[in-house]
This record gives structure tokens, sequence and C-alpha cells, in this order.
């Protein structure tokens, strides 16, 4: 069957649709959520993962165009059966101006997500309305029986962090739309960037850390795992940017190691003592050639298996449980208990910005409230009015 064309709506309500059939197996947006959904469920994707990919897409008819190609509020309309084919040529404009896979893979899931919920709740057409609709399911879709996406598993709240990667997601998606000349306007236009404000999670506490690292010095492979947790403490790296590490990108000598971070940039990040001890001590029995990847998977079966994000997380997770912790232990902990210690230990704000790879100076400095959050305990301490009360009174003459 020939692809539909693009319709334009006159209604403002979500339609419903009158029937519903499979979508075609070769749909470039239904086949490649797959392996996102394989690496998400593994942990990979660190927000919400896909929903089911072999959800049926329909092929109902599409609104009914108006004369004037726009809805009666201005806004533009799509079919929800062209969503998963513009989606793709969508994706491929991003792949040619040379976004990252990350970015592009987690794209895909989003629209995924949202062509999931089109179909789940029988919509014929995406507006405004089905968009806002969708955003207040995301937010409370894991309170309903079956949970998220029709998931028993994804039965938490998302991040509010998430919900604004979705809007950001959309609004560009829509927005290329318009600059194709394929909708007159954005239906993103009518719904504000939600609010995330930023989480004030407490990082470890030095116990912690120090019970983890002797988990991994217990572990299968404890001259690997220990120089992970190391080099994550350090330096703060991402989870996308350690498992992306070769071996040629680290540098004993002078204590530093190149990454590539968001944006395909490369940076460099230097690491203490400790961390160059275990680090030389793993690459004692880790021998290959420049370009290998630094970290392997557990299980390599004789081949040169780099270790992934979802096997990553999978390791912190272990960890953490045999540790005893009682919360998260996640990649993002530790990058997030790095950038409290170094500002708590004196250093400045601008180096932070540097290390974490923040393009927006702003968002280190968000790690600023974390660094102080033992501020009250150390006004009681230092309080200078209280010491005055522990120095003797001279005497009148």
């Amino acid at each position: 069957m020939a692809p539909q064309v693009i319709t334009i709506g006159t209604s403002v309500a979500p339609e419903k649709r009158l029937r519903k059939s499979p979508a075609p197996t070769d749909s470039p947006l239904a086949g490649a959520v797959s392996e996102a959904r394989r690496e998400a469920s593994n942990g990979a994707l660190p927000n919400e993962a896909a929903p089911d990919e072999a959800s049926p897409h329909a092929t109902s008819p599409h609104v009914a165009a108006s004369g004037s190609g726009s809805s009666s509020n201005g806004l533009s309309r799509i079919s929800a059966t062209d969503l998963p084919r513009l989606a793709n040529d969508w994706l491929l404009d991003c792949d040619y101006r040379m976004h990252s896979p990350q970015t592009i893979k987690t794209r895909r899931v989003f629209l995924n997500s949202l062509a999931w919920f089109l179909d789940h709740r029988q919509y014929a057409s995406c507006g405004t309305p089905e968009l806002k609709e969708f955003l207040h399911y995301l937010r409370h879709g894991h309170e309903e029986a079956g949970g998220r996406w029709g998931k028993k598993q994804f039965n938490k709240s998302v991040r509010p962090e998430t919900v604004k990667d979705y809007w950001v997601c959309f609004s560009t998606f829509f927005k290329w739309l318009v600059a194709e000349e394929i909708l007159p306007a954005s239906p993103m236009t009518k719904i504000p960037k939600p609010v995330a404000r930023f989480e004030e999670k407490q990082p470890l506490t030095p116990d912690q850390v120090k019970a983890v690292i002797d988990a991994a010095r217990r572990s299968l492979h404890p001259r690997r795992d220990e120089a992970i947790l190391l080099l994550l403490l350090d330096t703060g790296i991402r989870s996308s940017e350690l498992c992306g590490i070769r071996l040629r990108d680290i540098d004993l000598h002078s204590r530093q190691c190149s990454v590539l971070g968001k944006g395909d940039k490369f940076r460099t990040v230097h690491f203490g003592t400790n961390t160059g001890q275990a680090l030389r001590l793993y690459l004692r029995q880790r021998c290959g050639e420049p370009d290998e990847p630094l970290f392997l998977a557990d299980k390599t079966h004789g081949a040169i298996r780099p270790l992934t994000r979802s096997g990553l997380q999978q390791l912190m997770k272990r960890l953490g449980k045999v540790a005893g912790l009682q919360r998260s232990c996640s990649p993002h902990v530790w990058r997030r208990t790095f950038a409290v210690t170094w500002l708590r230990n004196g250093a400045n704000v601008y180096s932070l910005q540097k290390m974490l790879g923040h393009c927006d100076l702003r968002v280190s400095l968000q790690y600023l409230s974390l660094s102080s959050a033992d501020i009250a305990d150390q006004a009681q301490q230092f309080s200078p009015a209280d010491r005055l009360r522990d120095r003797p009174r001279s005497k009148r003459a």
C-alpha cells in the first residue's frame, strides 16, 4: 500500500479511529525500536524504556482536510498512520546532519512511544490535544493497572527531566515538519515547556563508596570493576563515555584520559594516583590493540566485546546490592558524587564544567546547592557568635 499523505484536520478534540490493523512489519520506525527496547529493558536508557514495538498502528482513514489547510485553532494535525514514515524521514535527516547515534536512538524510542499511545487510545490523528494527553499519560501512566506502555514493570513515575526531554523531542520534530512545508504550523506551540527543577538528590557517602569498592574487589573481575568505579569517582564521566574509551585513550604517565562526550565532542579528563594505580593493575591483564575497548563485557566468548551501557548499569546495580546499599548505585549517582565531592574539596565550578563536559555553566552550578547541603551543620559548628561564649570575659577595672 502506498504511503498516505499528511492531511489537516478541523476538529480540536482527539479523533477516534474507525478500525485498526497491524502495522507493516518492515516499518523503519517500528523495526528499529527492537534494538532500543532490548537495551532499554537492560537499563541502557536512563529515563524510560520504549513501549512494545509490535504494537499495531492503525490504518484508518485520515481526518478530513479543511479548505484552509489548518484546524479551527490554527494548529496542524498529522495522521497517526503517517507518523512512523515521517519520524523515520526526520531521523535520517538527523543522521546526515551528524547528530550522535545515542541522540537518534533516544528520539526513535520517544517517537515510538507516541505512536504506541495513539494506537492505544485509538486516535486517528495527532494534534495539540493528543500531545497534551500523551504528556499527561507519561506522568501518570504508571498508575494504570497494566503499567505504563501496558507493561507491569513500568509502575513508577518518570522524572520531570524525562517529561521535558519528550517535549523537546516532539517540539524539534514538529518544527522540522513545518520547515519541510509538511505542516503549516507546529501543534507544540501551544504546549508550554514542562518545568524540570533540579533534583537535589544526595551523593554517595564516603562509607557507601568504600562499601561498593570493597564489593568490586570481591567480584568475578576485581581489577576491572575497581578500575571502573575509581575512574567514575575521579572523573564523573557519563556511562556512554566510559564504555567508549579505547586503550589508546588512556595516558597513565600524565594520568589523563580522552573521552567522546555529547555532540561528538572530545575532551580530556584527569584522574588521581589511586585511579592510575587501579588502571595500571587492570592493564597488566588487559592486553590488546590500541583501538580495542578499554573495558570488556563479562562474557566475551573469545571475542572482543566492549562493555555496553546496559552491562555497566547491571554491574553497578549488582555491586550496590552486594554492598548493601538501600539506594541507587547507577553511573549517574557516581557522576553526582564526583561533582559534589569536587566542589566540597575546594575546586571551582569552572573546572567542574570542563570535567563534566557541560556546555552551559548553569548546569554545573546546580551542583553547588548539593555541595552546600551540609551548610546548616557547618553553621552550627563554626558560628562566630557562638564561639564568643567560649572566650573568658575581661574584668572591668
